[in-house]
Order: structure tokens, then sequence, then C-alpha cells
């Protein structure tokens, strides 16, 4: 489906001793079947972006549409039961909960869609195919990073989401784990899916569909 997420004149401003403006009249089409990556300096917004677009976070002007479907920012139960349905996101830090199991993280996830003894089952199956069915009861402190991030993969893809979006999945993994966490994120691609990360590595940056370089509070295609 083309254009299925539409960012129309997007503003971000921020309110601390001074306004400090992130995002200017961004303007962008994503489309499902591709890979968009976002590169940028430090402060360029890559961040506050993709909390926009996961509905964490509200534009201080502009509109975001899915499917063509105006999000109003005001109904914070419906975005949640949205993004809950719709949208994956893989932390750098992978934000996995210390007092559970990979398992149980994975599988936690799924419960707003349903029952437990069916989310845990899912949940078995998505461990086996990122190869970690013998962690599967070790919590995030016995886990490796490359691991944390595999499981952290794992609970972003477990209700089958429309939109994955990634903020430096591999920012701190060494190069060759690296490499195996970005395969492992690249091999989620779909036709019925969007995925977004955002990456200072060139190098993963240019396996995109699509490069889009972030600065100025603007986005430009530097490829597609």
């Amino acid at each position: 489906m083309n254009n299925f997420l539409r960012l129309k004149n997007i503003s971000k401003y921020f309110n601390n001793e001074k306004k400090i403006k992130v995002l200017k009249d961004l303007s962008y089409d994503f489309n499902k079947g591709k890979t968009y990556a976002l590169m940028g300096p430090s402060g360029s917004g890559k961040s506050t972006l993709l909390n926009l677009i996961s509905l964490i976070d509200r534009p201080t002007y502009g509109s975001i549409k899915y499917n063509d479907d105006n999000v109003n920012f005001t109904n914070n139960k419906k975005n949640d039961i949205f993004r809950a349905k719709n949208i994956g996101i893989v932390y750098q830090q992978n934000n996995l909960l210390p007092d559970f199991t990979a398992l149980e993280n994975i599988y936690l996830a799924n419960l707003s869609i349903n029952n437990k003894d069916q989310a845990v089952k899912k949940a078995k199956v998505l461990l086996r195919k990122i190869g970690l069915s013998n962690r599967s009861n070790h919590f995030p402190s016995q886990l490796s990073g490359g691991e944390c991030q595999r499981v952290a993969i794992a609970r972003a893809i477990i209700n089958d989401p429309d939109i994955i979006l990634a903020d430096e999945p591999t920012g701190s993994l060494d190069l060759d784990t690296a490499k195996e966490i970005f395969q492992l994120l690249n091999n989620q691609k779909k036709p019925n899916r969007l995925i977004i990360f955002a990456t200072h590595n060139r190098f993963f940056a240019n396996k995109a569909d699509c490069l889009l370089e972030m600065a100025n509070g603007s986005v430009k295609t530097i490829n597609a």
C-alpha cells in the first residue's frame, strides 16, 4: 500500500529554559514493503521522529496519517491500542524488564491480543526462530547484549506489526554482533510491513531501500 504513513508539516518544539525546535515542517510519505534508514548527527531529531511515529509523543504542529486516517493525539486510549497491535519498537538499550525472563519479556507484549497460553506458545516459537530456546528462562542480566537485542526484536514482532521502528538497535554492540542483529531485523521485511531504523552506521544504512538524512529539523532522501 502506497503512502501507508504520511507526515505533513510536522514540527516539534521542546520548552526548557528556551524553546528548542527539533523538527521543522517535516513532510514525508512512507510505504509498506520497504525499509528506511534515518541518518543524522546526534540531536538531529531521529529519536524524536520515531517517538512521534510510534505515537508515544505528539507533534507541536502538523499531522500524522495511517491509511489516510488522521491520528487524534488527544485520544490516548485509541492510540495505545493502535500501537500495541500495529507497531513494534526496538531500542538501543533493549529496555527489557529486568525481573522477567526472556520468554516472559516476549509473551507479555502479546497479552493485549491473546490469552496467556496463546501468548506463551507464540513466544516459544519466536525464541526458537532467534536461536534462544535454551535461554528462555534466563533473565536479561544473564544474557549477552546481542542476546538481549534478539529478545527485544522477538518482543517487537510478536504481534505481527505493520510497522517496526528501531532506534540505534546495534549502537551498543560490537561489529560482529551488530551485523547479526541487523540481519535479524532486516529479515523481518515483508510486503505488508514498514521498517524504519535510525543508525549512525552507514554500512547498515546503505542496505535500506531508502536512506534518509536528517538535518536542520527536516529530512531528505539520499537514495531510493
